[in-house]
């Protein structure tokens, strides 16, 4: 390979398995550099102007986006960044594994403020590759050559154009120069620095509080010897968190039990502790223990202690870096936590408490700097733990950094596109271009059996009906998203936003009474034939 570009987009989609690792990243690094130029391009409303959205989960995910649906469900969940379509000549190509719903696309349309639907709908060209398998998105375009130059002599100009995926792994760094476009994401010669032992060892060289605890472990003998020595040094510590490198949304942690072990330093601590280890409490209810066992093996994790206390927040912290290095200061968000101990993803709240949120944003402020120094690009999160002391006050503790879009992604963004509003790290407020306070509350995914009755359609006649939908002029209502698993899985995501933390909350709840309450009577309703 010579230092020079391909001349033609999609053309490195052929010669791609002739290259070396070394070659991939050479070319991979002159894209990146024209990211710089693309950014400084972006919203001046040139004719050839268009983002390539590939929003493939190339995760090591325990059971989420287990099935073709649910992965399909994952690449709908960022259909919210239609609403760039307001731009009045962006042109957007969306890729995803099975066709998208006509409706579905209608609904989003739907949304953009001051557009003609039609107009936006013509700027949007949505690509299937018509493969349901259980696999990143990433994978099965690059085992499609012919699709991938199908993409490329889709954008106008490669020269104003760039990939938006989900998160950054080879895989997309491939389909990036197979496309010939830079993209606006992490390098994934970074993943190290988003992995739980990767955080850790940042956050200590950069002085950012966390829990007590060690990396770099890989059997259960390493996790035994590491809470040893955490015992030692806190004896009170009564129980410990095991987390997978790449474990994500909680799935990958496991609780360990430790009150009633012998003394720090007794005969028969390291036993008593490999006993507990043995029975520790996977987050993940369908995952055998032999299954984490070797996954913690081959990848890697960390044990730390589990943090506690009589209030107890989960807030997090959204930032990015943009082309040229400086970091803004996106959101701060509560965390709704669930599942088998407390620690799956459910959902957020927006803005995060003010008590806490300006204390979180400081810490991420420097790990944010520390992220630019070392290249890093796009949107990433930190996921914290505050505890509230005798006085009053709050200490927090850094847990985990996602170096790439995650769930408090697509509800912050749909609120901001939908706004054009900003979040200000001083107040902890979200305010409209108007000055109007704004507030979400966002889920996952609402889950039932019921939900399995309704079809999309369904679904947005309810909407209609019971004035659920995102109102434009008030700037309040309800976005739902997933909607593609609605029938298949019963489950439907939805964002809630108010002009008040409670307004956010009860539009929220109100949403999912009705939307379950119409699905239950469906059922009721349905005549029997004669």
């Amino acid at each position: 390979m010579t230092g020079d570009l391909w001349t033609a987009p999609g053309e490195a989609a052929r010669g791609l398995s002739t290259l070396t690792e070394d070659e991939r990243y050479q070319y991979f690094d002159q894209l990146q550099s024209r990211m710089a130029g693309v950014w400084e391009a972006m919203r001046l409303n040139h004719d050839d102007e268009s983002v390539v959205v590939v929003p493939s989960l190339t995760l090591d995910r325990t059971e989420s986006a287990g099935t073709g649906t649910m992965m399909q469900a994952y690449e709908e969940r960022f259909l919210f960044l239609l609403i760039l379509l307001r731009e009045p000549r962006l042109r957007m190509i969306y890729v995803t594994s099975v066709p998208i719903a006509p409706e579905i696309i209608e609904y989003y349309l739907a949304l953009l403020p001051g557009v003609i639907p039609s107009h936006a709908r013509a700027r949007l060209s949505l690509i299937a590759v018509n493969d349901a398998t259980p696999i990143s998105l990433s994978e099965k375009l690059l085992a499609r050559p012919r699709l991938l130059q199908r993409l490329a002599d889709l954008i106008p100009n490669p020269m104003r154009s760039h990939l938006i995926p989900y998160n950054t792994t080879e895989l997309e760094r491939d389909v990036a120069i197979s496309l010939g476009i830079p993209m606006y994401a992490a390098d994934p010669r970074l993943a190290p620095l988003g992995s739980k032992s990767g955080c850790r060892r940042m956050f200590a060289e950069i002085g950012v509080p966390h829990p007590l605890g060690a990396e770099n472990l890989r059997t259960l003998d390493d996790i035994a010897d590491a809470l040893l020595a955490m015992r030692a040094e806190r004896p009170t510590m009564d129980s410990a968190i095991v987390k997978l490198n790449e474990g994500v949304s909680g799935e990958g942690n496991a609780v360990v039990r430790l009150k009633g072990l012998p003394a720090p330093g007794s005969a028969g601590e390291r036993d008593e502790v490999l006993e507990r280890l043995r029975a520790m409490e996977l987050e993940s209810q369908k995952m055998p223990f032999e299954t984490y066992v070797a996954k913690f093996a081959e990848n890697g994790g960390i044990v730390e202690e589990r943090i506690v206390g009589t209030e107890l927040q989960s807030p997090s912290v959204q930032l990015r870096v943009v082309p040229g290095g400086a970091v803004e200061m996106l959101s701060t968000h509560d965390q709704l936590l669930g599942g088998a101990s407390g620690q799956s993803y459910l959902g957020c709240i927006f803005p995060a408490a003010p008590e806490y949120a300006r204390i979180i944003s400081e810490h991420a402020a420097t790990i944010g700097r520390r992220l630019a120094s070392e290249g890093a690009l796009g949107r990433f999160a930190i996921d914290f733990v505050v505890v509230k002391d005798e006085l009053g006050g709050w200490t927090p503790y850094a847990i985990e950094l996602n170096l790439r879009k995650g769930g408090t992604t697509h509800p912050f963004l749909t609120l901001q596109y939908l706004t054009d509003g900003r979040y200000d790290p001083r107040t902890a407020l979200f305010l409209t271009s108007t000055g109007q306070e704004k507030h979400l509350v966002a889920t996952d995914h609402l889950e039932s059996e019921l939900l399995k009755g309704l079809m999309p359609a369904d679904l947005f006649d309810i909407v209609a009906r019971h004035g659920l939908h995102f109102d434009q002029a008030r700037q309040v209502g309800v976005v739902f998203h997933m909607i593609s698993c609605l029938t298949e899985k019963g489950r439907l995501g939805m964002t809630a936003v108010g002009d008040t933390p409670a307004e956010a909350d009860r539009r929220y709840r109100d949403a999912s009474r009705i939307v379950l309450a119409e699905a239950e009577q469906a059922f009721v309703e349905r005549p029997l034939p004669i």
